[in-house]
């Protein structure tokens, strides 16, 4: 996975998963392009519509906490965010992300460091993140997870490890139940 390259996108702490992907839109929207359209709408109006591919969401403590669902993690990727980079996750998002293929970096003091709006660089094989600021290490992530990000998921990753085909684009999205 080649170099991450975008503008910070800044919140704060106990950004919770109601927020990232509002739960009336849970069991009602599946298309990736509008559930891209409701990321952080209750949050941020602006995010959905001027966000751009490889932006990055910098937030505090305990990003994700909340309810289960994937859709707020698949929200993100599919509005195109390259990365989200927090001080803290809660453990249930950064596992969906992860799966869903985004990107997350736990860098506490790469948040406090960038700005909304800056344009920052991330190399996920090296764990080092670029700002205005300076460069910032985070542990790098393992090879099986840095392979799961370059198949775009658990399930392509899956797929390809298996000797599988890719599913094709109007499959559906790989998200289950949770809710």
């Amino acid at each position: 996975m080649g170099i991450i390259r975008g503008r910070v996108w800044k919140y704060g702490d106990n950004v919770n998963t109601d927020v990232i992907f509002p739960g009336k839109y849970t069991y009602t929207v599946t298309d990736p392009k509008e559930m891209a359209s409701h990321a952080l709408e209750d949050l941020d109006p602006q995010f959905a519509g001027q966000v751009q591919p490889g932006d990055l969401v910098v937030a505090g403590r305990n990003f994700g906490c909340g309810s289960s669902r994937e859709q707020a993690a698949f929200c993100l990727k599919y509005a195109g965010v390259g990365a989200v980079v927090a001080k803290s996750f809660s453990r249930l998002y950064f596992r969906n992300a992860i799966n869903a293929g985004l990107p997350v970096i736990q860098a506490p003091d790469a948040v406090e460091a960038m700005e909304a709006g800056e344009i920052v660089e991330v190399d996920l094989e090296r764990g080092e993140l670029r700002c205005r600021a300076g460069c910032f290490s985070f542990p790098p992530l393992p090879k099986e997870v840095l392979g799961i990000f370059e198949a775009g998921g658990l399930i392509p990753y899956t797929r390809k490890r298996l000797g599988l085909p890719p599913l094709p684009p109007d499959s559906g999205l790989p998200i289950g139940e949770g809710g």
